[in-house]
């Protein structure tokens, strides 16, 4: 598809780069194509921080890895083209609020007057902690009316706010769901740890899918015209695996379980996603960058 700029007068982000697996480093939205932005914020975490680095992370490490992915037998160099826009501009004071709602509202400008379906905008944003996931979502529900919005996740984020903030990254679910509309839907899965409230919520609404055979065959039944949002936590892997991130919870689920989800992914009406909780200093090896990198890798490949 042609490929045109359609908004050009956007805020000075922060390190927009050519090395995220072929994307381009640019300054413009176009349509028909895929943008990656980085809101690297860990202001509200309450456990360990260092996801505000994990944007950056995943570029230098995509550096290093393969663009051809042999599970979905198609690589970044020959997909449409994706354009990586940089990072939001995150305030430096001591108001983690008012940091999250500055580069919040840089989102918003960014996109928000952005009409995403007819002209083909998709995004991908790179964490951060979870909270910073409000703005893409809440973008997508206002001009989706029928939007499905999957989210895996380890913790089931569903709080009326956490330790003083209202949008904690503990609450981005509950945040999100202010802004549902009767024909928006949420399927959640990986989800294991939480309160009694918020288990019996889950369950009362049937949003929960408690086995990977019952969230596939959700994912499944989806309408193949019906848009789909994922919000992506990286929690949702066992720590064995993925030991980056800020609440690591055991029973988590595999790289090849994922795998199998975004085959099927690729079959739906994708258009848009956040990938969160990279913390890349806990885990020195870098190991859980390169894993990390490779999802992103996947879910590219699958917008496109």
């Amino acid at each position: 598809m042609k490929q045109e700029i359609i908004k050009d007068s956007l805020p000075k982000l922060q390190n927009p780069s050519e090395l995220y697996l072929n994307a381009i480093g640019a300054k413009e939205l176009r349509s028909n194509a895929t943008h990656i932005i980085g809101f690297g914020f860990d202001g509200t975490a309450c456990f360990r921080k260092g996801t505000k680095a994990g944007p950056d992370a995943l570029r230098v490490i995509s550096d290093g890895i393969e663009d051809y992915s042999p599970y979905l037998n198609n690589g970044t160099d020959v997909i449409n083209s994706f354009y990586d826009l940089g990072n939001l501009n995150v305030g430096e004071s001591e108001d983690a609020d008012a940091n999250w709602q500055q580069a919040t509202d840089e989102f918003f400008q960014i996109f928000s007057d952005i009409d995403l379906k007819n002209n083909g905008v998709k995004t991908l944003t790179l964490g951060g902690e979870h909270s910073i996931s409000f703005a893409p979502i809440k973008t997508y529900l206002d001009q989706f009316e029928d939007l499905v919005i999957i989210h895996l996740d380890a913790h089931a984020d569903l709080r009326d706010g956490y330790l003083g903030h209202h949008y904690s990254h503990a609450s981005i679910i509950r945040r999100a769901l202010d802004h549902f509309k009767s024909g928006h839907e949420l399927i959640q899965y990986g989800i294991r740890s939480g309160t009694k409230e918020e288990f019996e919520w889950m369950h009362e609404n049937g949003t929960i899918k408690t086995s990977r055979n019952e969230f596939l065959e959700a994912v499944r039944a989806i309408d193949k015209d019906r848009p789909v949002y994922l919000t992506f936590d990286l929690d949702y892997f066992d720590p064995s695996f993925f030991p980056g991130t800020g609440t690591p919870e055991p029973g988590g689920e595999d790289f090849h379980s994922f795998i199998s989800f975004v085959k099927i992914l690729m079959e739906k009406n994708f258009v848009g996603c956040d990938v969160v909780e990279l913390s890349p200093v806990i885990d020195p090896t870098g190991n859980s960058d390169v894993f990390a990198a490779k999802v992103v890798r996947e879910l590219l490949i699958a917008l496109n």
